[in-house]
């Protein structure tokens, strides 16, 4: 398993666990390993981790009304849409950068 994939596993264990127990900067804590996880994404899957970002972010708080788990539902979908952000904008960036140093 490389370094990369044990990053993203913490991250998505980060989000878990922050759901249940107040972690200092986890939103931060979280993207920056979604940044640094995102490397390990293949570039056929760009526009998936782009669209999950976008979806997370926008739906997150759906199962806010569930009755007992539905707080912790929608935290850990907002962790893990905080961590698929990094990843997306990091993604974002890169080809931003890519497209600009091409450009002749």
């Amino acid at each position: 398993m490389s370094i990369l994939r044990i990053v993203y596993a913490v991250g998505l264990l980060l989000a878990v666990v922050a759901a249940f127990v107040a972690v200092p900067n986890a939103a931060l804590l979280l993207a920056v390993l979604g940044v640094v996880a995102s490397f390990a994404i293949l570039p056929e899957h760009h526009v998936r981790v782009i669209v999950t970002a976008l979806a997370l972010a926008a739906l997150a708080g759906t199962f806010n009304g569930l009755p007992g788990v539905g707080t912790y539902v929608t935290a850990i979908l907002g962790n893990l849409g905080s961590l698929v952000a990094g990843a997306a904008l990091q993604i974002i960036v890169r080809n931003i950068v890519m497209r600009l140093t091409n450009w002749a």
